[in-house]
């Protein structure tokens, strides 16, 4: 990706109008990881200490920071948003093939959710699910 479409990108994500919320890791103006959250209410839990979570979109550590303590320092930045926000949850996304990722997320003390499923619709895939 050129670099003018990923400031794009990133200006869009980091304006006003965004609900994401991100947070970087760096060292001597160099980018070593980053994670972004956004909350989310829940309409079948309205109880107040379940209607407000926390939803982690992306986690991201340069390969050659991996095992240094940046991912922590990022999920600790995540886990404290969350708290401030009332969250009663973090939730996110991880690939089966990512085993390096699921150890991490396991040594945080995450666990598999195992009644979720995860979905997706392609551009074609919501064409046709938008169409009457």
């Amino acid at each position: 990706m050129a670099r003018e479409t990923f400031n794009a990108h990133l200006q869009r994500l980091c304006s006003g109008d965004s609900q994401l919320h991100l947070v970087t890791a760096s060292q001597d103006n160099r980018l070593l990881g980053f994670a972004a959250v956004y909350l989310v209410a829940s309409l079948v839990e309205p109880e107040p200490d379940k209607r407000l979570q926390c939803a982690l979109k992306e986690l991201f550590v340069a390969p050659e920071e991996r095992s240094r303590g940046v991912g922590r320092a990022l999920m600790e930045w995540v886990a404290r948003f969350a708290i401030d926000h009332g969250c009663c949850r973090i939730d996110w996304t991880v690939k089966s093939s990512n085993a390096r990722g699921i150890d991490f997320y396991e040594r945080l003390g995450a666990q598999l959710v195992p009644d979720r499923l995860s979905y997706r619709l392609e551009r074609s895939g919501v064409s046709l699910a938008a169409a009457p």
